[in-house]
């Protein structure tokens, strides 16, 4: 990894904690893939776009309804728990 994309990295954790006002260090509990029977769904203000089948990078259980995921391209958001399959 060079130099300007661990930058690039870090600036995006910042932006993410600020945005999420998460606190501490960002740890990947598990990997959960996105149901491939699911609708794909454009992302929103802080929700995650969904495709099917993709998988995600869960950060943080938030409650019953949404997760608070990363997926491959380093961005965050909330999904809904209701589509995501464990791997």
């Amino acid at each position: 990894m060079t130099l300007k994309e661990c930058k690039k990295e870090e600036k995006m954790d910042r932006e993410f904690q600020k945005k999420f006002k998460f606190k501490g260090s960002i740890n990947v509990l598990t990997q959960m893939m996105v149901d491939p029977a699911a609708a794909e769904k454009r992302g929103g203000a802080k929700n995650l776009p969904l495709r099917r089948g993709e998988i995600l990078d869960v950060i943080q259980f938030t409650n019953q309804e949404q997760i608070l995921c990363r997926n491959s391209q380093r961005r965050y958001g909330y999904v809904p728990r209701a589509v995501m399959l464990p791997l």
